[in-house]
C-alpha cells in the first residue's frame, strides 16, 4: 500500500520480493482495523456501521421487556465495543460523524424518545459518552499510561506557574503533525482541569475524575471541549 493524500494523484510502484510481483492495493484490514491508502478511516467506518444498525434494531426490540441497566449492558456489549475499538486512531476523521448519528439513534431508542428530541441530556442521564467525549477520554487514557513519551512543561524549566502540569507542545511545523494524533492529544491534556492532571499519577483515580468530568459536560466535539 502507498500512502498518500487526496488530493494527490496516486502513482503506484512496482514491487517485487524474491522476484515476485507484490499487488499494489488500496486499502487493507490490520488487527481487525480497516486502512486506507489516504488514512481517512472512511473504510473501517463504513465496515462498523452495519453492526451498529443491527445492535440499534437489536435495541428497539429489547426496549419493551428489559430494564434500563440491563439495555445499558446490551449497548456496552453490542454498540460501544464496536465503537471504542481503534477509536483513538479514527476517531478525529471527518466521517467519523456518521457513528455519532447512530450513537444518538440508539440511545433515543434507549430512553423511548422521538427523533429529534436533544441527546445531550439522555447522555448524560444514561451515563454514557457521546463519541467525541470518548474519543477524547481514549486520548488522555493513552497519556496517562505512556507519560514516558511526552516532556512536561517542569522538566523544561522549574518557575512554578499555573501551566507547570502541562506537557510541553512543540510548535506544529506542518498542517499534518497539527492535525496528527500528538499534537492533538497533548492540547487535549494541557486544557483539563488542574485538579484532574494533579492525579496524573494515580491512573485510577485519573480514570475516575475524567469520566466524571466528561459525563458532566456531553462534549459533541473538540471545537465545543476547546472553547469550553
Amino acid at each position: 500500500m502507498q500512502f498518500t493524500t487526496s488530493n494527490e494523484s496516486k502513482t503506484y510502484m512496482l514491487t517485487t520480493q524474491l522476484n515476485k510481483l507484490i499487488q499494489s492495493v488500496s486499502d487493507t484490514k490490520f488487527l481487525g482495523i480497516y486502512i486506507n491508502d489516504t488514512i481517512n478511516w472512511k473504510n473501517h467506518i463504513d465496515h462498523i456501521l452495519p453492526k451498529l444498525s443491527i445492535a440499534c434494531h437489536a435495541m428497539r426490540n429489547i426496549k419493551p421487556f428489559i430494564s434500563l441497566e440491563t439495555l445499558r449492558m446490551v449497548y456496552h456489549s453490542a454498540f460501544h465495543s464496536v465503537i471504542s475499538y481503534g477509536l483513538f486512531f479514527w476517531g478525529i476523521s471527518p466521517h467519523s460523524k456518521r457513528i455519532f448519528l447512530m450513537q444518538k439513534i440508539i440511545v433515543r431508542i434507549m430512553m423511548g424518545c422521538r427523533r429529534f428530541v436533544s441527546c445531550r441530556n439522555l447522555f448524560k442521564n444514561l451515563k454514557l459518552l457521546p463519541l467525541m467525549s470518548q474519543y477524547i477520554f481514549s486520548l488522555m487514557m493513552f497519556i496517562i499510561k505512556h507519560k514516558h513519551h511526552f516532556t512536561a512543561n517542569s522538566a523544561i524549566h522549574n518557575i512554578n506557574t499555573r501551566k507547570q502540569l502541562n506537557f510541553h507542545q512543540p510548535a506544529p511545523n506542518f498542517t499534518g503533525f497539527k492535525h496528527g494524533n500528538y499534537y492533538s492529544r497533548v492540547k487535549i491534556y494541557n486544557i483539563l482541569p488542574s485538579h484532574i492532571k494533579q492525579l496524573s499519577d494515580d491512573p485510577r483515580s485519573f480514570e475516575l475524575k475524567l469520566k466524571e468530568f466528561l459525563y458532566h459536560h456531553s462534549y459533541y466535539s473538540l471545537e465545543e471541549y476547546f472553547n469550553h
